[in-house]
């Protein structure tokens, strides 16, 4: 079962998957962990997720701790797996709970009332590539498969 999680066949492109979606999402997790990229910081990020949307507390701190350290570890390809699909679900509730009703595209032209769900499906398709094969060539995963 642990040898499952972290095998990886090895490949040199899923570097590319890992580091795309690390730095999107490490980037969002800075925002709400430390108030980076003009953030809302730790306490705000709870205020709004906890009062505005009525998520319980744990629910926030998990969602911090994938999208501010998940992120990490997936540039790293540590645990990748483990941390590809909580991002995955992370983005799925997101764009269920937020940007379903705005439709597909985004907001390029200011015209719509809020952004649309293509960048979720991007997200969610890498997570999910990389949920299947591993972290690849240049990963911690891998480099613990072969002790």
């Amino acid at each position: 079962m642990i040898k499952a999680l972290f095998s990886t066949d090895g490949s040199k492109g899923t570097i590319f998957l890992r580091l795309a979606l690390g730095i999107v999402i490490f980037s969002h997790g800075a925002q709400k962990v430390l108030g980076l990229f003009g953030g809302p910081g730790y306490e705000k990020t709870m205020e709004i997720f906890t009062t505005k949307m009525h998520f319980p507390e744990y629910a926030v701190i998990l969602l911090m701790i994938t999208e501010f350290v998940g992120s990490l570890c997936v540039i790293a390809g540590l645990f990748t797996r483990i941390f590809a699909l909580a991002i995955g679900a992370s983005m799925a509730v997101c764009a269920y709970m937020n940007h379903l009703q705005n439709g597909f595209f985004m907001n390029w032209f200011g015209n719509q009332k809020g952004e649309g769900f293509e960048f979720h499906i991007l997200v969610l398709g890498i997570a999910l590539a990389l949920v299947v094969r591993g972290a690849g060539a240049f990963s911690i995963d891998g480099k613990l498969v072969k002790k």
